[in-house]
C-alpha cells in the first residue's frame, strides 16, 4: 500500500499497513527508515506523561521536542510518516522541484548572453534530486533523533480512552495533558467525474518520475500555482483552471497580476473564471469540461492535478468520547489553543487556523506554555507571514490595504517599485514592488505585501518590525550593504521620510540655509 494519503481516504485506511512511498529508491527507502522505520518497537510505557502528542508533523514534532527537552515525560504517536507533510508531501519536496524548475527556465538566457540550452533535460534526474535530499534531511524528524532526545515514540494509531488516556494498540498511555497535532491532507472537490479518474494531489504528484507531456491543474491557489509554473518550465504543457478572474484569489492584486504574467510568459495557459461541469477519462487521457462566458470548453492531460481544499485529519482518534469539538474546519480552539476538554490542546493544520508550518511551529510554543506551565499565551498576538513560491515570489504579513479599512482604520500606503532598486536591476528581478499599509500619520507598519524573487527571505524583516513595533523610520537610519535587494525597505523609508517633510519644516530649513 502507498505511503501517501490517497484523496478523500482516511487516514486510518492505511493503520498498520506495510508503508512504502514511490518509486521505492533507495532514497525513499532511507527516507522511511527514518520517519517509519519497518522495525520499530515501541517503548514501554511510562506510569503517567506530562504530555502526549498526538501526530509527528511540524506542530507535534516541535512540541514533543521542546517538552522533553525542558524536562517533561513526553510520548508522541504518530500513525504515518513522521515530518508529516512539510516533510514528506508538502515544503520540502516542493521546493526542490521548484529549485529544478527555476534552473531549467531559458527565457532570459539570450537576454544574459548565456549559451542556449539545448535538449529536453532529464526530468527524471531532477526528481531523483529532490527524493535524495528529502532523505539527507528526513533524520532531522526522525524516530530515532526524538527517541535520543528523551522522547517516547509510538509507531501506531492513537485513539482517546477516555480524557486521561489515549491507547496504541493494546497499549494505554496515561497523561496529564495531551495535544492533538494530526494535521490535514488534501480533499477533492465535489466534481462530478473526478472520483472515476486517476489524479494527483501534492501528496502524490512528487512521486512522478516521468515528465507529463500535458497536464491539467484544477485550482490557482499556492499548490496549484507553484507546481503550474514549474512544469511548465520542465517543458510540460499546462492549463490551469480556476473559477476566480485572477490567480492567488486572496493576495493583492497587483501582485498577482505580475505573477499571472510571468506565469503566461512561461506558457502557463490560463483558464480563469470558469466553472467547472464534470471530468471525464477518454483513453490515458484526462479531459475535464467547462464553463465560461458562456460557451462550453475543454481541457485535456496525461496528468490531472487538484490542488484545491484542505480537510483535517480528525478521524479515528474518539474525540467525540471525550467531548472534543471539531467541524469541517477541523478541531475547535480557543485562542490559547485549548480544545472543549480543556486537558486537551489542538495545534497546526488539524484546527482552524492557517495552514503553515511556521504557524504549526509558532502553535507549539504556544501549547506548551499553555499546557506544562501557567502560560497566558494567545494565537491572536502571533504575527503570520507567508509566501507563494512562483517566479516572482509574494511575501504578505500583517494587514492588506481592505482589511484595514474594514476595520475601520486610516492609513498610508508607500509603494516602491522594484525598478527602482539598483540590485533587482543588475539581476533583471525589477519586475515587483514592496507595499507597506501604515497607520496614518505615523511610522507604524501595519502590513507589507513583496513581490520579487526572493521575497520569502526578505519577508522575515517586516514580520520582525510588526512583531516588536519597529517603526518604518527606524529602516531609515539602519545601514544596508549595498548593492541589495534588502534596499527597497531602506527606500520605502526614504519616502515615508520626505513625506514629513511638510510646508512649515520646509520653511524652517529655507530660513536657516539662507542665514547658514
Amino acid at each position: 500500500m502507498s505511503a501517501l494519503v490517497q484523496p478523500n481516504s482516511d487516514p486510518s485506511d492505511y493503520d498498520g499497513a506495510p508503508v512504502r512511498m514511490e518509486p521505492f529508491d533507495e532514497h525513499n527507502q532511507r527516507l522511511i527508515g527514518h520517519v517509519h522505520p519497518p522495525d520499530w518497537k515501541n517503548p514501554e510505557p511510562a506510569d503517567r506523561y506530562h504530555l502526549v502528542v498526538i501526530g509527528a508533523g511540524t506542530a507535534g514534532l516541535v512540541t514533543a521536542i521542546v517538552a522533553a527537552g525542558l524536562g517533561a515525560k513526553v510520548a508522541m504517536i504518530e500513525r504515518h510518516l513522521m515530518g508529516g507533510d512539510c516533510l514528506n508531501v508538502g515544503c520540502v519536496p516542493s521546493k526542490g522541484v521548484i529549485s529544478a524548475a527555476r534552473a531549467w527556465s531559458s527565457r532570459r538566457r539570450e537576454e544574459l548572453g548565456a549559451p542556449p540550452s539545448q535538449g529536453e533535460g532529464d526530468f527524471a534526474k531532477a526528481m531523483e534530486r529532490m527524493r535524495k535530499l528529502r532523505a539527507d534531511i528526513s533524520h532531522i524528524d526522525g524516530a530515532q533523533r526524538f527517541t535520543d532526545a528523551g522522547v517516547d515514540v509510538f509507531i501506531g494509531s492513537g485513539r482517546f480512552i477516555d480524557s486521561e488516556t489515549v491507547a496504541v494498540g493494546d497499549t494505554r498511555l496515561r497523561f496529564k495533558k495531551a495535544v492533538i497535532a494530526t494535521g490535514a491532507r488534501a480533499a477533492a472537490p465535489p466534481i462530478p467525474g473526478l472520483e472515476d479518474v486517476e489524479y494527483l494531489t501534492n501528496e502524490t504528484i512528487f512521486s512522478l518520475t516521468k515528465r507529463p507531456q500535458s497536464m491539467v491543474v484544477i485550482g490557482a491557489g499556492p499548490i496549484g500555482c507553484e507546481m503550474a509554473q514549474a512544469f511548465a518550465r520542465f517543458g510540460t504543457k499546462v492549463t490551469l483552471i480556476d473559477m476566480a478572474d485572477h490567480v492567488l484569489a486572496r493576495e493583492d492584486p497587483e501582485a498577482a497580476e505580475i505573477v499571472q504574467r510571468e506565469m503566461l510568459l512561461d506558457g502557463v495557459q490560463l483558464e480563469l473564471g470558469a466553472s467547472i461541469e464534470r471530468i471525464e477519462q477518454r483513453g490515458d487521457t484526462k479531459v475535464v469540461i467547462f464553463e465560461r462566458g458562456g460557451q462550453r470548453l475543454e481541457a485535456s492531460g496525461d496528468e490531472l492535478l487538484v490542488a484545491v481544499g484542505r480537510k483535517p485529519n480528525v478521524e479515528g482518534m474518539g474525540l467525540e468520547e471525550v467531548g472534543v469539538e471539531f467541524d469541517r474546519a477541523g478541531v475547535k480552539v480557543d485562542e490559547r489553543l485549548r480544545t472543549t476538554n480543556k486537558r486537551i490542546f489542538a495545534a497546526g493544520d488539524v484546527t482552524p487556523h492557517l495552514k503553515f508550518t511556521h504557524l504549526a511551529d509558532a502553535h507549539a510554543a504556544t501549547v506548551i506554555q499553555n499546557a506544562l506551565f501557567f502560560g497566558r499565551a494567545k494565537t491572536a498576538k502571533l504575527v503570520v507571514p507567508w509566501s507563494t513560491y512562483t517566479t516572482p515570489e509574494i511575501a504578505h504579513v500583517g494587514l492588506y490595504e481592505h482589511e484595514a479599512k474594514r476595520q475601520g482604520i486610516d492609513v498610508d500606503i508607500i509603494k516602491v517599485e522594484l525598478a527602482d532598486v539598483d540590485r533587482a536591476i543588475l539581476d533583471g528581478e525589477d519586475d515587483g514592488f514592496l507595499k507597506l499599509v501604515l497607520a496614518k500619520g505615523t511610522d507604524k507598519i501595519l502590513g507589507g505585501t513583496l513581490v520579487a524573487e526572493h521575497a520569502g527571505d526578505m519577508i522575515g524583516m517586516l514580520s520582525l518590525a510588526i512583531t516588536n513595533k519597529i517603526g518604518l523610520g527606524k529602516f531609515a537610519g539602519t545601514i544596508f550593504p549595498y548593492p541589495t535587494q534588502g534596499e527597497v525597505f531602506k527606500k520605502a523609508a526614504g519616502v515615508w521620510r520626505k513625506g514629513k517633510l511638510s510646508p512649515t519644516v520646509q520653511k524652517i530649513f529655507d530660513l536657516w540655509f539662507n542665514i547658514f
